[in-house]
């Protein structure tokens, strides 16, 4: 009996591919890490981005663009994250 647990596209892969689409699915928790690692990085950069927006002369604000861009960075890396690691029904523990 075929396994339930595998997508029907899937269950008449290569060896090749099947590795293909493995190390597919470890580069997307790779990047899904390094987006949650930047998010929180970013939530704490925060406090000082608020501080730096309210107190910082004209438009010299290192922080604020410094948080703007691990927010970008984070978004960035958590989407192409789900993009890769897609049709993935376990949890990948390295």
């Amino acid at each position: 009996m075929a396994n339930m647990l595998i997508p029907v596209e899937e269950r008449g892969l290569t060896p090749a591919e099947v590795d293909a689409l493995d190390r597919r699915r470890r580069r997307g928790q790779a990047y899904l890490v390094m987006g949650f690692q930047t998010l929180i990085v970013g939530t704490i950069v925060t406090l000082w981005a608020g501080q730096d927006a309210t107190y910082s002369p004209g438009w010299a604000h290192p922080m604020l663009y410094w948080d703007l861009l691990l927010f970008t960075v984070s978004a960035t890396c958590l989407l192409r994250g789900i993009a890769l690691k897609r049709g993935s029904n376990e949890f990948f523990s390295y």
